[in-house]
């Protein structure tokens, strides 16, 4: 892929805080148009990378490109040309939702903004709600009203840290339509997620962990890593069935998820022989199958092998299937 038709492009970035070393020479290449997820627990170093990027930070080593140009030294020609949206983005709770928008018009220096303002407005639907103070909306409509105060300069990249993070369900889904409509208008959005199902909304992904990436792919091709067989298992004690199946040879990994397991076995093993392990050990079995393995399955997986022992809680529970 030629340079031309790289949004980002990053060689060896490298951030720290002290000892600890938050991005540990990464390199990637994001396509312009392209969604593209960074996925990892907290911790991982995603929004140090994402903060980086958008010239918060100052890399301690390493280089980056942004939308061709050098982050090192055209920073202010990139500023003009992203938007940012924080995990804590700042609304000002005494201003309207219009005013909000005209503030951060001001601040980008659009001149003539009301235009785009309404565009924004329609766009994220929030017109019935410009005059209404932006400390009286619920936590879905301000991630919408930051989102379009983050568009109101029309940037070409979007950076996005946890957007949907404490959002409902039914506004996480009204907020990925918005951002599927920006695709289509061919902005690049790069987000950071502890969402597992959203980033399977991403053209590609990343893993982060510990300041590194351990994949970067489709999420089709990340999940076909998974050489092994995923079983899944539905039992009334679910505690004494994992800590059984833990003690069983065949058992690679055993990950919980609710209410169910997940049981990692190699590709020469079965359901049947996890079914008859488990009633031989007196444990009773609602349901045994063997499923699909999920972006979640694999990236506990490549984790474990990485630091020997991860928990799924480190990734926050599903999107409500927003």
């Amino acid at each position: 892929m030629s340079a031309s038709e790289n949004a980002i492009e990053i060689q060896g970035l490298k951030k720290a805080f002290g000892e600890i070393e938050a991005v540990r020479g990464i390199d990637l290449t994001i396509a312009r148009g392209e969604m593209f997820g960074i996925v990892g627990p907290d911790g991982a170093g995603k929004t140090t990378l994402i903060r980086t990027l958008c010239g918060i930070l100052k890399p301690d080593g390493g280089s980056a490109r942004v939308l061709g140009l050098e982050l090192a030294s055209q920073l202010e020609e990139i500023k003009k040309r992203i938007g940012y949206l924080s995990q804590r983005f700042t609304l000002y709770p005494d201003l309207s939702v219009d005013e909000n928008i005209e503030f951060f018009a001001e601040i980008h220096e659009v001149k003539d903004y009301k235009a785009r303002r309404n565009e924004l407005l329609e766009f994220t639907r929030l017109t019935p709600f410009r005059t209404r103070l932006a400390d009286k909306l619920s936590g879905g409509m301000k991630q919408k009203l930051a989102l379009a105060c983050t568009l109101v300069h029309t940037p070409d990249i979007i950076f996005l840290d946890e957007p949907t993070t404490g959002v409902d369900p039914v506004s996480r889904r009204d907020f990925w339509k918005i951002l599927s409509e920006l695709l289509k208008n061919g902005i690049t959005i790069l987000m950071a997620t502890p969402y597992l199902d959203e980033a399977e909304r991403c053209s590609r992904v990343a893993l982060m962990t510990g300041g590194e990436i351990l994949v970067a792919d489709t999420p089709q091709n990340v999940k076909r890593q998974m050489k092994e067989k995923i079983i899944e298992i539905v039992a009334p004690d679910i505690h004494r069935a994992f800590d059984t199946i833990k003690r069983m040879p065949a058992a690679k990994e055993v990950q919980a998820f609710g209410d169910r397991l997940n049981v990692v076995i190699a590709a020469d093993h079965n359901e049947n022989e996890i079914e008859r392990y488990l009633k031989s050990e007196g444990i009773e079995v609602t349901q045994v199958r063997t499923v699909q393995p999920s972006l979640e399955n694999v990236f506990i997986s490549l984790m474990k092998q990485e630091v020997k022992t991860v928990s799924p809680l480190l990734f926050k529970e599903g999107a409500g299937g927003g």
